[in-house]
């Protein structure tokens, strides 16, 4: 992949998992259910089922899902149904996403991002039949997701564009 000149290099499988771990240790922060409060497990796994797909896919976002589940104390199979499904698309638009710019890859993803977070509310309305007003302020969180996609990728990606010696003669 060439990225504003850079070849980038190949994806530290640990770092790959350290991310995910940061992401979900922030998912475990006590910030409540805020709409402003985005998934970071969500953009996370968006960004390397869509960079990484052979690395990063459907398994990895469902066991993320039962541990988001467990933590959560949610209703168990409502992040561990709704994570592969947004991985199986994020690796389904892989190459769709990758030709366009950061900002119109976030637009792509937006729709990603929306069904991700009216899921919730559609399984808390099955499940109990009521769905307050001020649930659909949740649906917030996807724009704030969306607006994040340019700095997560450029946050994820920094360690691949690092060149492994310096030379200044070497014209890549």
């Amino acid at each position: 992949m060439i990225e504003s000149g850079y070849i980038l290099r190949p994806a530290n499988p640990l770092f790959i998992g350290f991310s995910l771990f940061a992401a979900l240790l922030l998912n475990f922060l006590p910030l409540g259910n805020a709409p402003w409060v985005p998934d970071w497990l969500l953009i996370c796994l968006v960004f390397w089922t869509i960079y990484q797909p052979r690395r990063v896919g459907v398994v990895w976002a469902f066991s993320l899902g039962l541990i988001m589940d467990v933590h959560n104390g949610s209703l168990l199979g409502q992040h561990a149904f709704m994570y592969p499904v947004i991985a199986f698309f994020g690796i389904y638009w892989q190459r769709r996403v990758l030709g366009f710019a950061r900002v119109q890859q976030a637009l792509h993803l937006l729709p990603l991002f929306f069904a991700a977070s009216i899921w919730p509310l559609a399984i808390r309305w099955i499940a109990s039949g009521e769905l307050p007003l001020w649930a659909w302020a949740s649906l917030f969180s996807a724009f704030i997701e969306a607006l994040l996609w340019p700095v997560a990728v450029w946050l994820l990606l920094a360690p691949q564009r690092r060149p492994t010696d310096v030379d200044l003669n070497r014209p890549i």
